[in-house]
This record gives C-alpha cells, sequence and structure tokens, in this order.
C-alpha cells in the first residue's frame, strides 16, 4: 500500500481520531524538534481521541498534544499542566492511579508519574510520521502499543526501552502492513489488537508474539473491548459489530441498526455502550448480544467513552468531551 493511499485511508477510517489531520507532503517529513503542547482557553474544546482512568480521574488526549483531566466524573475538564508535545496523541492507559502512558503521531510515546499533570518522553521518531494508535499496560512495567503498518512496540521496563516486534503476515498476504487501530485486553492478560481487512490480533505474551483471526468482516475495525463474562465486541465500518465468546476464534455479526462508523466501546459488567460518528450511541443490557440505538441530536461525532462507579456514561467528541446522562 502506496504512503498516499494508506493515508487517505487513514484519514476515512480515523476521521474521529484526526490521526492524520496534519498535512503531510508526498516525500518524506524531515526530522523535526519536538514542541510543547501550548495552553489553550478553549482546550476543552478540542478533538479528543482516547481515554482512560487514572484512579478516580478521568484522562483524555487528542489533538496538538492536549491532555484533559477530569477529578470531578466529567462535570469539568482540565488542561494538564506539563506536555512536551504538540502533535496529535491518539491513546492513553494508565497501570494505576498515577502512572500512565500516551501515544500518537512520530510514534511518539510520552509517560506520566503524577496522574496525567505533567508528561514526558520516552520514545519518538521524528524522522518518519509513524502514528502509533493504540496503548495497553498490564502493570507499571509491561505494556504495549500499536500503529501504521504493522507497528508493534513492547515494554518490559516501563517504557525505558522500546522494542518494535516483527509480524508474520496474516494468511493470504505476503507482508504484514495492516494499520491496527486499537487494543484492548481480557481479565486473563490476553491482549488483541483490531485492524484492517476484519483482522483481530491475539497475543498471550504481553504483545511479543500474535497470531490472526478473522472476523469475516472485510473493512477496518476500530475499537474493541473485553467482557466480563469473557465475551469480546469489536466494532468497525458502516456499523459493523461482531462479537466472540471463544477467545476470537468464532465471530457472530451483531445486527446494530446504523450504519455509522463505530469508534469505541466502555462496558460495566453486562451493561455496555457503544459510540461512533454522527452521534451513534448503542447500548446493551445484554453483553452486547444486542444493541438499543440513540443518536444524538447534533449528531456530534463521538470518540471515546468511560463508564463511572456511579453508573454513568462519559464520553468525548471531535469537540471535546460531551456530556451524557446516567442510564
Amino acid at each position: 500500500m502506496s504512503k498516499t493511499l494508506c493515508r487517505h485511508v487513514l484519514v476515512a477510517a480515523l476521521l474521529v481520531a484526526g490521526a492524520l489531520t496534519q498535512a503531510h507532503a508526498a516525500d518524506a517529513p524531515k526530522p523535526l524538534e519536538p514542541t510543547p503542547a501550548v495552553a489553550s482557553p478553549i482546550a476543552a474544546e478540542a478533538m479528543m481521541l482516547g481515554a482512560a482512568w487514572a484512579g478516580p480521574r478521568a484522562v483524555a488526549v487528542g489533538e496538538q498534544g492536549i491532555v484533559l483531566l477530569s477529578d470531578d466524573l466529567g462535570h469539568t475538564s482540565r488542561q494538564a499542566r506539563q506536555v512536551p508535545l504538540s502533535s496529535t496523541l491518539t491513546a492513553v492507559a494508565f497501570a494505576d492511579a498515577r502512572q500512565g502512558w500516551a501515544v500518537g503521531h512520530w510514534g511518539a510515546v510520552l509517560a506520566t508519574a503524577d496522574g496525567g499533570e505533567s508528561w514526558h518522553i520516552q520514545r519518538i521518531d521524528t524522522a518518519e510520521d509513524r502514528p502509533l494508535f493504540a496503548v495497553h499496560f498490564f502493570d507499571a512495567q509491561h505494556g504495549v502499543a500499536v500503529g501504521l503498518w504493522s507497528l508493534v512496540l513492547t515494554t518490559d521496563d516501563g517504557g525505558q526501552t522500546w522494542v518494535q516486534q516483527t509480524l508474520a503476515p496474516p494468511p493470504g498476504s505476503t507482508r504484514a502492513d495492516a494499520n491496527l487501530l486499537s487494543l484492548f485486553a481480557d481479565a486473563q492478560g490476553r491482549v488483541y489488537a483490531t485492524g484492517e481487512r476484519g483482522l483481530v490480533l491475539r497475543s498471550d505474551d504481553r504483545g511479543h508474539s500474535w497470531v490472526y483471526h478473522s472476523t469475516g468482516y472485510a473493512g477496518s475495525l476500530w475499537a474493541g473491548i473485553a467482557l466480563a463474562d469473557g465475551s469480546l465486541l469489536v466494532g468497525g465500518q458502516r456499523g459493523s459489530v461482531y462479537r466472540s465468546s471463544d477467545r476470537a476464534k468464532q465471530w457472530t455479526r451483531v445486527e446494530l441498526d446504523s450504519k455509522s462508523s463505530v469508534t469505541g466501546f466502555a462496558a460495566d459488567g453486562a451493561a455496555v455502550l457503544l459510540v461512533g460518528l454522527d452521534g451513534l450511541r448503542a447500548y446493551s443490557k445484554d453483553a452486547g448480544q444486542h444493541f438499543s440505538v440513540s443518536v444524538r441530536p447534533d449528531r456530534l461525532t463521538l470518540t471515546a467513552a468511560l463508564r463511572t462507579p456511579q453508573g454513568a456514561w462519559l464520553m468525548w467528541s471531535r469537540h471535546g468531551p460531551a456530556p451524557e446522562a446516567a442510564r
């Protein structure tokens, strides 16, 4: 796949992530010096792409290196004090209330030791903008990140070093070049990646080796989640949702009364929220076997969601936090 074609694919597939909103010339970009994110009075209106809990704090990341923190269950947000990168951040994960990591453009990995207040760069490659789209940490030492053209990085020392893993080609292909778009883990520590061509990858060794599973879908899968009962859900283009109850080996399509693309999941037990483009919200009470669709009147593109301990859904969008009442 050419760079130009790949960019077009990602512009469509990651509209919500804004992963390629920074225009690139056809030739390779020149190395650059990272510049810090700028404090903005309208930071809460920025496109947010990923969110995670840092203990009781909700942390969201997005365009221009903006990191938003909420200490009151999403009622208000403020910008992080120090972020050393002004490029798009696409995903965030925390091992505990203080130690977290964010990834994004230029293959950047940022780390925090104070719950997201301040960050430092652990990894960046400014010679080539090969974005990372997802990150997951099993504990404070072991993590994995994935991104463009099957980029897979692992760390076993809390991010002090990141090692690129070599993927075998998927069945029927001669090389591993599918874009890997999300990561999620189950209760047993298996980690899954979703990608193009309906692929779901599974790793039983914290991201060092992977096996491919096909959902039977030909499009891109942008998001996934492992539920409390062990079942898996993945979703992507044109309202495509698939469910597995055998660790990704077999998949069944879940009918969704919407053609809007799925961008994220959140869950609490059997309660599941699915969010997506065009204001898509879909709720399930039976661990993703059935969904009822509810579209926001403003059709605001939703990009990420979390469930609060009080039973409310927090959502983020291409225009910052998107408040939602508890259900």
